[in-house]
């Protein structure tokens, strides 16, 4: 009797919904970075929505012009977009940040945080500054707090764009560690050569004032993972009730792209993909970043990119990425077979 051989294939972690969850509508060709209040069930939120874009997404120098709309659900696979988020001093603030040099181009990719004592609402977000006279964009990471999403009010950034250390945006908020703060991660940037995304630490006392500027942990030049060569970027933290790896670490979902590919008189952007690694928040260090990608949209062109993650029962759980700026969409996670993906030893 013949014995069967065993499948050699690779354990894959997730499950791509057919539907979209965010499809543009006849107002936005382009809506992405989708961000959900658990205190509503996660069934509203803000998304992002480009209003207009000049150049193409795939050459470095396009520019996006976008809101933050809110979003509203009656099922975990379908969102619809309502009206323009309302934050009060939004005008204020950014005009004061812009001054005569810099033009304003509308907040990106929101992120929501709810502070469990206060149950009140932080909504962290991308302020986007281009240079009027130059070529270049400085980007801050934006603050805005309130009783819920109809009550925000903006404060000064939490973290400003910094000339030596590099830009702050697209942050991934970690939990508590045993001295009382956290070591939060956010997207930063190569001020050497800016053609690298990287990811920085903040360390953070008050989720609500200025954060402190960290170390960078994780630089893709300096990293042989062809999937992640040049552009990283920090997704959602996934929590321990979901998948537990041991006291002070979490798994992470990471967006990355491959190294920038020089095309004539273009720089062209490669293929941005979900990835996992591991976070030692206790510590502020990222200890593993996964060899290949984890997500790549059987759709997607150029781009996926995470930006939420749901749990939904013990062991399974839904993340929303975004789909070539375009459309989002749902994938359900199951944590038994991510585990199967991880270094055994960490």
């Amino acid at each position: 009797m013949e014995k069967k051989e065993k499948s050699m294939e690779k354990p894959k972690g997730y499950i791509e919904h057919s539907d979209k969850a965010v499809e543009r509508d006849e107002r936005f060709e382009h809506v992405m970075a989708i961000t959900l209040d658990p205190r509503t069930d996660n069934r509203e939120g803000i998304i992002r929505c480009i209003t207009s874009r000049t150049g193409d997404v795939e050459i470095l120098g396009y520019v996006d012009r976008s809101e933050l709309h809110v979003a509203k659900s009656d099922s975990p696979d379908h969102f619809e977009i309502g009206d323009r988020l309302t934050i009060k001093n939004e005008r204020e603030i950014t005009e004061q940040l812009a001054d005569d040099e810099f033009d304003f181009i509308g907040l990106e990719d929101p992120d929501i945080w709810i502070d469990e004592k206060t149950d009140l609402m932080h909504v962290y977000f991308t302020i986007p500054l281009r240079h009027k006279s130059k070529e270049g964009t400085i980007t801050h990471l934006g603050h805005a707090v309130g009783k819920d999403l109809h009550s925000l009010e903006m404060t000064e950034p939490v973290l400003m764009s910094d000339d030596s250390k590099g830009r702050a945006k697209e942050v991934s908020i970690a939990p508590l560690n045993s001295k009382g703060f956290r070591y939060n991660l956010f997207e930063s940037s190569d001020r050497k050569t800016d053609r690298y995304s990287t990811v920085r630490v903040a360390k953070v006392e008050d989720m609500g004032k200025t954060w402190e500027w960290g170390d960078e942990v994780f630089h893709p030049a300096e990293h042989n993972i062809p999937w992640i060569a040049g552009h990283a970027s920090p997704g959602p933290l996934l929590p321990k009730s979901f998948i537990d790896i041991g006291d002070g670490k979490l798994v992470g979902i990471m967006n990355g792209r491959e190294a920038n590919q020089h095309e004539g008189d273009h720089i062209k952007y490669g293929m941005f993909s979900v990835g996992l690694f591991i976070y030692d928040y206790e510590h502020g260090k990222i200890d593993w970043v996964s060899p290949e990608p984890f997500i790549q949209d059987s759709e997607a062109k150029t781009i996926t990119f995470a930006s939420q993650f749901v749990e939904e029962a013990k062991g399974s759980g839904v993340l929303y990425a975004h789909v070539d700026d375009s459309f989002v969409r749902a994938y359900s996670l199951d944590a038994e077979e991510i585990k199967k993906l991880l270094p055994k030893e960490r």
